[in-house]
């Protein structure tokens, strides 16, 4: 496999990520035939965010995957390293805090939140470990975390098909739907190279996150590890 997709630096990848804000959240559904929704709605479930808890949504993009924890009547930070990211969000959500912030040196204090959350972004941070421990920096003690990554299919066949629509199908489907499909290589290269449920687990272990339980979607294309700060 190539890992030149792979060898971007950071602000290559904020660049990328900038090119396909304007339509990003149409993408992902498209690709995703769906799905997207159904993960995210998940992953509020698993946070359970209460009226006056703060929350980091980390990766946040245009602030989609935030906007449930303000309506449940928490305070929600969006928070994203690509500029285009945010003032997209900012003009779709302006009642929403957006905040500009680098995955590996967060711009907030010491337990500042209630909880913490990443989705699909935890693998386009340079070093996801050191990701990992920034978030727990920045978590109360007893706070907890939820990350929603795509991670490794549970049933062999199913596997095959899925790496072979990663791989062929997805960039295809980029061309017709993304204003940068060449970001949607990226992805795709990224996903195959990630850690399985159990690699990232420990991932978050090595970070100091306390016991670290999963959740496979959709067969396992997605899962969701959630711990609690010790």
């Amino acid at each position: 496999m190539t890992r030149a997709g792979l060898d971007k630096q950071p602000r290559d990848v904020a660049r990328m990520f900038d090119d396909v804000a304007q339509r990003y959240d149409l993408t992902n559904d498209v690709l995703s035939l769906g799905q997207d929704r159904r993960w995210r709605r998940k992953v509020v479930e698993m946070v359970d965010p209460q009226p006056g808890e703060m929350v980091l949504d980390l990766a946040a993009g245009t602030g989609t995957s935030s906007t449930p924890f303000a309506s449940a009547g928490a305070t929600v930070v969006p928070c994203d390293f690509s500029l285009g990211m945010l003032e997209v969000g900012k003009n779709h959500r302006p009642d929403l805090p957006f905040t500009a912030g680098d995955g590996m040196a967060l711009p907030f204090a010491d337990e500042t939140f209630d909880a913490v959350t990443i989705s699909f972004g935890l693998r386009n941070i340079h070093d996801p470990v050191q990701g990992l421990r920034e978030l727990l920096r920045v978590t109360r003690h007893g706070g907890r975390i939820v990350v929603c990554e795509f991670s490794t299919p549970t049933w062999g066949p199913f596997e095959a098909v899925y790496s072979n629509y990663l791989m062929k199908a997805l960039p295809r489907i980029a061309e017709r739907v993304s204003s940068n499909p060449e970001s949607y290589v990226y992805l795709a290269e990224s996903i195959r190279a990630w850690p399985d449920q159990r690699g990232l687990a420990l991932r978050m272990v090595e970070a100091g996150w306390g016991k670290v339980d999963w959740l496979n979607l959709s067969g396992g294309v997605v899962a969701l590890h959630s711990s609690v700060k010790p």
